[in-house]
């Protein structure tokens, strides 16, 4: 089991840990089931055998079976842990908010604006809420440390993540975004070494050259820092600093709110732990700018 204990006493957060950790390998129709229990633990400890395995397109032995898998003796003694944290009252709930309510009860575009806050506000919630500081320090440590920092974001992504080494460039000069100039992600890794960092994200429907650069530079050695949606997301497997980023939304694209929220942590994160040979390098890169006259100055 590697290591880690998994029983009735444990947390649900170890719980799914075990089972992020041994999806991959699982058969598919427990994989299946086990995609579902990550992407929806909150309703673990609330609804019946029958309805996860309806929910999840599976076999109610499915479930059973995934969690024989991953040490437990049954899938009640799985979700025990759960059911132990609601009993407990650490189940936390989203307060919605007064004005909220109000602008629900409108017309059909009040009740898209309401919608639209609403996701935003929770994917924010449960970003911070999931995300401890000390796991952004060591990611922040790890990119000020590697030789090179590589950025990698396609899609709705990819300005994210230019913006993210576009601000990165005021401190250090050892991040930048890939690809360029139309090359693909793999060919952008052909002058990192081992060390180096790939900070990759991608999000579901999971782009195949993201995941695939992803797993060449972990071939070659680099630290990957992953963002993705789903603890199951193909990604966060060899990742050594993995984070969750809600991406919900009422609407067609995926939503980047958490996303931004999240590079913004990091990069604060990265300057706060670079020092004061950073922070005077942003106040001269500043200062260049004003003195070129690329500033308008108040009043003008």
């Amino acid at each position: 089991m590697n290591g880690i204990n998994v029983s009735s006493s444990s947390s649900p957060e170890a719980v799914l840990d075990r089972l992020a950790e041994a999806h991959a390998d699982l058969p598919p129709q427990l994989k299946k089931a086990a995609t579902w229990v990550l992407e929806n633990a909150a309703s673990v400890s609330v609804s019946s055998v029958r309805e996860i395995a309806e929910a999840a397109e599976v076999k109610p032995n499915t479930l059973v079976r995934m969690a024989r898998a991953i040490g437990f003796d049954g899938f009640e003694d799985f979700r025990e842990p759960f059911r132990a944290e609601v009993r407990a009252g650490r189940e936390s709930y989203t307060d919605r908010a007064r004005w909220l309510q109000d602008l629900a009860e409108g017309g059909k575009l009040d009740r898209l604006f309401a919608d639209m806050a609403t996701a935003s506000m929770n994917n924010v919630e449960a970003l911070f809420s999931s995300t401890d500081t000390a796991s952004i320090r060591a990611a922040a440590r790890d990119i000020l440390s590697a030789r090179a920092t590589f950025i990698l974001g396609m899609g709705i992504a990819n300005p994210l993540a230019r913006n993210f080494a576009y601000l990165a460039s005021m401190a250090v000069d050892t991040v930048s975004a890939i690809p360029q100039d139309g090359a693909l992600p793999v060919d952008a890794l052909a002058r990192a070494k081992p060390g180096d960092i790939l900070l990759a994200m991608t999000f579901k429907p999971y782009r195949r050259d993201v995941v695939e650069a992803v797993q060449v530079a972990h071939d070659q050695g680099l630290g990957i820092i992953a963002l993705s949606d789903s603890p199951a997301s193909p990604i966060l497997r060899d990742a050594r600093h993995g984070f969750l980023v809600p991406v919900d939304t009422p609407q067609f694209f995926t939503s980047t709110v958490a996303l931004s929220a999240f590079l913004e942590a990091l990069m604060a994160f990265v300057i706060a732990e670079a020092g004061e040979n950073v922070v005077s390098s942003i106040d001269r890169f500043h200062q260049r700018r004003q003195e070129l006259g690329i500033y308008l100055e108040s009043g003008e």
